[in-house]
């Protein structure tokens, strides 16, 4: 008896190791399990889990969402290229649209709430921007730099746990294209933000090498009519009149006489009567409808030749207020302006629609596009 209860014990001890080791061969398995599931998963489905990590264009390294889903900006410049890249995650403006800015708005985005910014006026309201829920807020800086981190810090620490983001100013249409990347990286919309920086470059290569090819004498003047009366303006190298610029126009109020500023500058009607420009170019819907009619500037040869344009307004103007990548499209429209002989090759119709349903989310007609134009002062042959 005592020699079997022996046996007994010793079969007992090798169950257990044999247990005992299959316990840890078990274990050993789901590790390695474990460990080829994280090497093998993707990148993007670990970041998806929670955030990541981006460095803004001050250099801060911030979190924020992996996945976006509500943005706002302080500033029209910012919201505009936010529309224009995924406006499904816009949850609010910095203005409000008026009735024939809608008319070129997909009805869905008409009830976007208005809660001011901080540019010009000034009137933003941290309140409602924190209500708006958003995921993360976008803030422009200038190319100066003055200031900018302690206003983005400030901005920050009334924002909370909100990820404030720095962008460089957009305002210079030949500077635009790295914040549009830089935001469509962020929000997630690289797609459409290459499309637009694709559509930017393209019209900005054509005028930068036939405006080049454009002696002193062959250039055109034009006058920048601000205001129902027309008589303020914009001198050359100012950010306002920059598509005069660019496209090789001579800007008759130079900045060497009249101060560049990004203000503007008011002038009498005597002096524009002396300037006597080829062309006048507004973006005031009131002075464009009386200039024709009104005896004080009849004798200027851009009205006495049927020149003067209307920058078309909706839902963005395409030349000025704001500046930023709603005048991408304003690039071809005034070098068809000062130059449609040179500028032959431009289908404006064909680039409206285009850059309509691209980029403003509606669908052109050809109707559509010829009103848009027409309606600008374009002549039906230079479309």
């Amino acid at each position: 008896m005592l020699r079997i209860n022996i046996h007994i014990k010793e079969y007992g001890v090798v169950d257990m190791e044999k247990k005992s080791k299959i316990i840890i061969l078990i274990l050993a398995i789901l590790i390695v399990i474990g460990i080829s599931t994280h090497l093998f998963l993707t990148p993007s489905t670990v970041e998806n889990s929670g955030a990541k990590n981006v460095t803004d264009m001050l250099g801060r390294n911030i979190e924020i969402p992996q996945s976006l889903n509500k943005v706002v900006a302080t500033s029209p410049p910012m919201t505009t290229v936010v529309y224009m890249l995924a406006p499904e995650k816009l949850t609010a403006l910095n203005f409000q649209w008026t009735d024939s800015e809608k008319v070129y708005v997909p009805s869905k985005y008409h009830g976007l709430p208005n809660i001011g910014g901080w540019y010009g006026t000034q009137d933003g309201s941290y309140e409602e921007f924190i209500a708006s829920e958003p995921d993360i807020v976008i803030e422009s800086i200038d190319e100066s730099g003055d200031g900018n981190l302690s206003t983005v810090n400030e901005r920050q620490s009334k924002f909370g746990k909100i990820p404030v983001v720095a962008v460089r100013d957009t305002t210079h249409v030949e500077k635009v294209d790295e914040s549009i990347l830089f935001i469509g990286e962020v929000i997630g919309a690289k797609g459409n933000a290459q499309k637009l920086v694709d559509f930017n470059d393209k019209y900005l290569d054509e005028v930068h090498k036939k405006s080049a090819q454009l002696s002193d004498k062959d250039k055109k003047t034009v006058y920048y009519a601000e205001g129902n009366d027309g008589l303020k303006t914009n001198p050359s190298g100012s950010v306002h009149g920059q598509l005069i610029d660019l496209v090789g126009g001579k800007n008759v109020a130079n900045s060497s006489s009249q101060g560049n500023t990004s203000s503007g500058v008011q002038v009498s009607i005597e002096q524009v009567i002396k300037w006597n420009p080829d062309i006048i170019i507004t973006t005031d819907p009131d002075f464009y409808a009386k200039v024709y009619n009104d005896s004080s500037w009849s004798s200027i040869n851009a009205v006495k030749n049927h020149e003067v344009y209307l920058s078309p307004q909706s839902p963005f103007k395409w030349f000025d207020r704001p500046v930023g990548a709603n005048i991408i499209i304003g690039v071809p429209w005034t070098a068809k302006v000062i130059y449609p002989d040179k500028y032959t090759d431009i289908d404006m119709v064909s680039v409206t629609k285009e850059f309509y349903s691209n980029f403003y989310h509606y669908d052109l007609s050809d109707e559509q596009a010829k009103e848009i134009l027409l309606g600008s002062g374009l002549k039906e042959t230079n479309l």
